[in-house]
């Protein structure tokens, strides 16, 4: 990740101007989906977008130091938010009754199958990184 050298901004006020970005996006995309009639598209449309202005940030001028400071905090401290609605999704999972085990038979297939492509594509990237390494040691030597 490319990150330009900014004056230093204290993390209160990058985190406030973090918080100021995503909700000026989100409200924007709230805006333009409601103008376009698709109201409940809102929320992928901003994160897209949000997406895109980073990505072209990035490319052109590179991510303020600040900027990912901010981003890593909330990410860091947001993720304390999860525990209350995971314990809530798990009691209704209970609540389920016969639909339980093919919910969770769901959740297990659509865990692992990804999971698994995920552990295939990083063996190969791995082997194919030492093999590369053993034949340039080679090539070294002869």
């Amino acid at each position: 990740m490319q990150a330009t050298p900014s004056s230093s901004l204290p993390l209160w006020l990058a985190l406030i101007l973090t918080l100021a970005m995503v909700i000026f996006v989100r409200e924007s995309a709230v805006i333009v989906c409601q103008w376009a009639g698709i109201e409940k598209a809102a929320n992928i449309v901003g994160l897209v977008a949000m997406f895109f202005i980073l990505m072209a940030w990035r490319l052109l001028k590179g991510l303020p130091s600040w900027l990912t400071k901010a981003s890593n905090t909330l990410l860091v401290d947001s993720g304390f938010a999860f525990l209350p609605v995971s314990a809530g999704a798990g009691l209704l999972l209970f609540a389920l009754g016969d639909e339980l085990w093919g919910v969770m038979l769901t959740m297990i297939i659509s865990t692992l199958i990804p999971l698994w492509g995920l552990a295939l594509l990083a063996n190969h990237w791995l082997n194919h990184k030492n093999n590369k390494a053993t034949i340039d040691e080679h090539k070294g030597q002869l």
